[in-house]
Parts: C-alpha cells; structure tokens; sequence
C-alpha cells in the first residue's frame, strides 16, 4: 500500500519529465544541458522509431565492453584493498551480459569475486544505465500509443540522461541515507578480522555497500553487494530495511502503471493494468506463502516445531511468511532479489516462481514489464475482436496482421528458449561421459534437478537473475548458455514492440465508437489475465509437473524427505 501511495507522485514526476513538463526538478537541467554539450547531442532532435531503437541499441556494445575488459583485469587494478584476482572470461562475459541486460545473474560471489571498482564502476554502473534504458524503452511505446499524428518517439539520448537524473539518481540518495542510518556500510576499507564468541578468528567483508544497493533495487536489477543478496545482514540490517526494500524495488514498476495513464489521459485503461497486474501479483504468491508458511510434514514428524515456516534455507529473522512474500514480490518484479535460497523452498513454491518470471508481465521490470503487457494487449486485443466480430483496434487505432505475427513470435519465444536450453542441458548432463556426477551440477537430482536448470534458464530469460543454490553454475557451460536467453530475453521483446508500435503510427487514429472494443473495462481485463495465464502459463504445464509436481507427489508420499 506504501509503495501504491508514493507511486503516485512519482508518477506524475514521470509524466512531466518526459513530456518536458516544468516541474520541481528542473534545478539539474544546467548538468544536463552541460552532458549533451561535452557528449555534441542535441537533446530536442526528434526520432523516429527505428533511430529510436537502433541508439538504445548500439549504445548497449560500448557499455558490454567497457564492463568486459574492466573484469577481466580488476585484480591489476585500484580499489582492491582484498586483492581479489582477475574474473575468468567466460565468468567476465556472463557478468557483463548479465549486468548488461538488468539481469543481474551472479555466477560468482558478490565479496569475493568483485572488487571495489568491479561493484561501483561496472556493476552499479550498468545497473543504472540498464534502468534508464529499460524506462526510455517503455516510455517511448506509451508515446507510441499517444493520439497525435507524429511518428516521432521522442529523443533517446535526452530521456536517458532525464530517466538518470531525475528519476533514479534522487531516489537512490534518498534510499541510500536510509540505508546507511539504518546500518549499512558505506567504506572503501578492506575487510576486517573478527574473533567469533567460540574463540575463531573471521575475515568479514566490508565496501561501499549503501552506494549499489538502493539502485539494485529501484532499477528491478537485483545483484547484490554479497552473495547472500537480502538475507545478508549488512545488504538488509533490519526490519525497516526489509520494509524498504519491498517499498523500493516495487515503487517505480507501479508507478510506471500510473504514469501511462497519465501521459495517455486514460486512468481508466492503466488502472485496468493496475488491476491484472495485482491479480497476476495473487496469483504468485497463493503457491508460495502456504507452502512455505505450512512447512515439511516430515519435519513436523520428528517433533521439531514449524511455527515459523519452511525454516531451511532460510534468514531466521523472517521466517517462511516474510521470506515466501518477499520471493513473491521479486518474482513478478524481476529483480530476483532473495531473503531466502530458493533451492531449499517447498516444491510447489517453484511454480509461483516459475509463473512470477515466466509472464515478467505483472509489473514487470521497469518499463520492459510494460513493453511485456504490451505484447499481451496486442494478442488479447486480437483474439477478443475476432470473438465479438470486430475489426482489431488499440487506442484508436487498427492492428492489422504484421503487428500481430510479431506480438506471437516474441510470446513463443519467452517460452521455447527457455525449454529448448532446458531440453539440451538434461541431455548433456545424463549422456556425459561418466555420467552428471562428473559434471557436478546438481546437489539434488531427479525432479528437483530438473527444476534447478529450468529455473535457471527461465531466470534469465526473464531478465530475473534469481536461481536455485544447488546449481554448479560457475563453469564455461552456464556461464556461456545462459548468455543466449539473458540477450533474447533482453531484446527480443523490445526490438518486438518498436516494430509493432512503427507500423501501429501508420494507422490514422479515429475517435471510438458504439462499435470499439473498451479496452479499458474490467471485463476486458479479465479476458486480458486469461490470455496471458494460457500463453504463459498453461504452455509450462508439463514441466509444472514434471518438475515441482512430481516432487511434491514423491514428498507427499514418504519417497523424499
């Protein structure tokens, strides 16, 4: 409700920031106008869509290199007080993509596989620009959808520089005091030795830690300082942090959802999204709170107490309410963060998890959450016209065939990528020589292993970066595969959506009549939800049960414990 009532306002900061709107933050144009001066851009160039695009995507080569050759080489360079050496490549590469793409899918750990200059100067940096670039992307297809006759989308260049300062950079100083009055470290010291209470002496990893974790979180990144994530105490001190960091991490998606009502001038047609959203947000969490909140009957039958919940795996400060709802949460958003290993949650969990990630529609990422909704609108206006006799029309304007062939190809391969790597992965790992065990990818096999490398691939897909501990994922086979849906998952749907909102321009927009599918109502959003749970959901029904399903059937009946 907290993060409701503040997207509010940010929405409204969001509407006048990009439609060049005076309002209180016009104090940073001076920086501004100085940042396109030193970089020759003219702010106030208008583009089309495919200038639009090819920027957004030529500007993603020189931020993967920067960030590749800098872990490469980060044990020869400054800022690395615990002289932590060089990332190996194919671990650099996966870093880099997934930094990259706001995956945020750590195959190494946070403390001792990154330095100081790695965490701030290439993960917290792509973590930003990532963000803003996720924001120009939906930004301009909700410009796309606007009633003017125009087939300009805007000027990348000065809504990326605007999406940084103006919306991300004053969020995450304000989060950032929070953060470090709260107990977070904030220091450019090396880690400190401790003597523990049994007389062990431990290194305890120190570093600027309030500086990356506020835009891990308000960008829908996710990657955090520790490998811990969220359940480490110095990335979440306390019980106002966690409440923070739900706040954060769901505030901007939601208030991207107000925003396009408020730029299009149709608050009923966003609170319809609102609505599907929420809904699609319940239906991620009914698997995974009971499950977790109801714990291990074969624990129960040992005597030991499960007041608390599923407790492995967990951070006993939130036990398996907290820990399933704060996983719930960062499923439909895809920052992936975790309070939680995932690996150690109730079989059923994984399909609330599964489904969260897989539809990467009910909020979403920022701005690719709304691009995702807009490639189920295309579809579920399609089929809901033919339905009731009418010709296919968004907004105002028609959708003809080109529009929706591209919506389903970009829908089948959310789904096929995912299954297809799966499907190569189970064959690698059980015709290997000398078996899976060789390989050591696995922790627990059989349904649950299935379920690991499916996750996997879904996770990045996603643009999730969430994954299950048992997975060996740090070798050259993970680190390179999971490259391929990390990108698809990434660009796919947003190079989709500018094809279609370029031909969608061409259409003369018309006023609506007696005769127009309300988009807007309720009821369409119904239909809309039904669309997406059979596109998304429905189509990952045999691994559902061959996975997490059968899994719980063998749980249920005493086969595994």
């Amino acid at each position: 409700m907290i993060a409701v009532l503040l997207a509010i306002p940010v929405a409204t900061l969001m509407k006048k920031t990009y439609n060049n709107d005076k309002n209180f933050m016009d104090f940073m144009l001076p920086f501004e106008r100085f940042i396109c001066k030193v970089c020759r851009i003219d702010p106030g160039k208008e583009m089309d869509w495919k200038k639009y695009l090819s920027t957004l995507l030529l500007i993603q080569i020189f931020w993967f290199v920067f960030g590749f050759v800098i872990l490469l080489i980060q044990g020869r360079l400054f800022l690395n007080p615990a002289h932590i050496p060089n990332m190996e490549w194919t671990l650099a590469l996966n870093s880099a993509i997934s930094f990259l793409t706001s995956t945020n899918l750590q195959h190494y750990s946070g403390e001792a596989g990154a330095t100081y200059l790695s965490q701030l100067g290439v993960f917290m940096f792509l973590q930003f620009v990532s963000a803003a670039t996720s924001l120009c992307a939906g930004v301009a297809i909700v410009r796309g959808l606007a009633a003017n006759s125009s087939s300009a989308l805007g000027n990348f260049y000065n809504d990326f520089i605007r999406s940084c300062t103006r919306i991300l950079l004053p969020l995450c100083v304000i989060v950032a005091v929070i953060f470090m009055f709260n107990g977070m470290p904030m220091t450019f010291r090396g880690p400190d030795q401790i003597i523990s209470m049994q007389g062990d002496t431990t290194r305890v990893a120190l570093g600027p830690v309030a500086a990356m974790i506020p835009i891990k979180e308000l960008g829908s990144n996710g990657g955090g300082f520790y490998g811990a994530n969220c359940a480490h105490p110095f990335e979440n001190p306390n019980f106002i942090t966690f409440i923070v960091h739900i706040i954060i991490v769901m505030l901007l998606p939601v208030a991207f959802v107000f925003f396009i009502g408020k730029y299009l001038n149709k608050r009923k047609f966003s609170n319809m999204l609102f609505a599907v959203m929420i809904l699609g947000f319940i239906a991620t969490l009914i698997p995974i709170v009971p499950s977790e909140t109801g714990g291990n009957a074969h624990v129960s039958a040992m005597g030991i107490s499960q007041t608390m919940g599923n407790m492995e795996g967990k951070e006993v400060r939130y036990g398996g309410f907290y820990s399933g709802f704060y996983s719930a949460v960062n499923m439909i958003i895809p920052a992936g963060t975790i309070t939680g290993m995932h690996d150690s949650c109730m079989p059923l969990s994984a399909i609330g998890m599964l489904i969260g990630m897989q539809v990467d529609a009910f909020f979403g990422g920022l701005g690719t959450g709304w691009i995702n909704m807009f490639i189920y609108l295309i579809i579920a206006v399609f089929i809901a016209s033919l339905m009731i006799g009418r010709t296919p029309e968004l907004l105002g304007r028609k959708i003809s065939l080109k529009e929706i062939q591209i919506a389903v190809v970009v829908s089948i391969l959310s789904s096929a990528v995912p299954l297809v790597l799966a499907a190569i992965a189970c064959f690698v790992f059980m015709d290997y020589p000398a078996g899976g065990e060789a390989l050591g990818w696995l922790s627990n096999k059989g349904p649950h292993g299935f379920t690991t490398m499916f996750y996997e691939y879904v996770s990045s897909m996603a643009g999730n970066g969430s994954e299950f501990s048992g997975l060996g994922n740090n070798t050259p086979y993970w680190n390179l595969t999971t490259c391929i849906p990390m990108l698809l998952g990434r660009y796919i749907p947003i190079i989709g959506a500018f094809i279609i909102i370029g031909s969608y321009r061409t259409k003369l927009h018309v006023e609506p009549s007696l005769g127009t599918l309300k988009t807007e109502s309720y009821t369409f959003g119904v239909f809309l939800f039904s669309v997406i749970m059979i596109l998304s959901v429905l189509s990952m029904f045999i691994v559902f049960i061959v996975g997490p399903g059968i899994e719980q059937t063998q749980l249920m009946n005493g086969i595994i414990k």
